[in-house]
């Protein structure tokens, strides 16, 4: 549903992209008040918004309605991005489009779980995802409910009642190089989408790495490149520059904690 041509009256085979440049240079003038580069950027990150709702396809919903809403998820974005936060207005963006969409996708749900449902199948998920990355695998129904203090049968009832589980390393968008997954989007309890950003003490956590580490990520996620011009700007292997990213990240996350 996801793969005509024409969503919402936009021809998406005729979509513009925008350089990291030009987007910057964009959110400058938007700041200051410029609507037609407001306009000129919002069309230029329609690709963006048509990515995110991809992973939606299965649930068979109208891709019309999808990426209107998306698009409201854009424009929240670029209301509330923080240009001195040096980080990729993409990286802020896709969280705020998922949660417009899953807020639509809730409220339009003729199946309604209660919130504390879904409260214990989210913490499930955030208990099984930390057991596979810190001991490289599955947990068992049975631990995960001794951890949240539950019988078992509740906590495959709160499992079931949530339509789409998800894993925290599934894609949600590609650049054209490298996937941003649901990991790199994860903000803690006190976080709400506007503000994230700025909660996330990125400094400290930088300091703990070691150089190599510490020249990736800067390269990456505050320069905006690829993994494939890193790779080429410090002469390792693409595959090296991942491995080591990832590395860097579960460091950072653990300091984070």
């Amino acid at each position: 549903m996801i793969k005509k041509v024409e969503i919402s009256g936009v021809n998406t085979s005729k979509l513009p992209v925008l350089s990291n440049e030009e987007k910057q240079e964009l959110l400058v003038k938007i700041k200051d008040g410029d609507e037609e580069a407001r306009q000129t950027f919002i069309n230029g990150n329609l690709k963006l918004v048509l990515s995110v709702i991809k992973r939606f396809a299965n649930r068979n919903e109208n891709a019309d309605d999808l990426f209107q809403v998306g698009c409201v998820g854009l424009i929240k974005a670029i209301d509330n991005f923080d240009l001195s936060q040096g980080v990729l207005f993409s990286t802020y963006a896709v969280p705020m489009i998922i949660g417009e969409i899953r807020r639509y996708l809730r409220d339009n749900n003729a199946i309604r779980v209660s919130r504390s449902l879904r409260d214990i199948a989210y913490k499930a998920l955030q208990i099984k995802e930390r057991i596979l990355n810190n001991e490289n695998r599955e947990a068992t129904i049975e631990e995960v409910a001794k951890e949240l203090e539950m019988p078992k049968e509740e906590l495959a009832y709160a499992l079931d009642a949530i339509q789409e589980p998800v894993s925290l390393y599934e894609p949600i968008y590609n650049d054209g190089a490298d996937a941003l997954f649901i990991v790199d989007q994860v903000s803690d309890e006190k976080n709400i989408d506007e503000n994230w950003v700025e909660n996330i003490a990125i400094n400290e956590s930088l300091k703990r790495l070691r150089d190599r580490e510490k020249m990736i990520i800067k390269k990456r996620f505050f320069d905006g490149k690829t993994q494939m011009e890193v790779a080429e700007e410090i002469g390792i292997s693409q595959a090296q520059v991942s491995r080591l990213e990832k590395t860097a990240l579960l460091h950072m996350k653990k300091t984070l904690k």
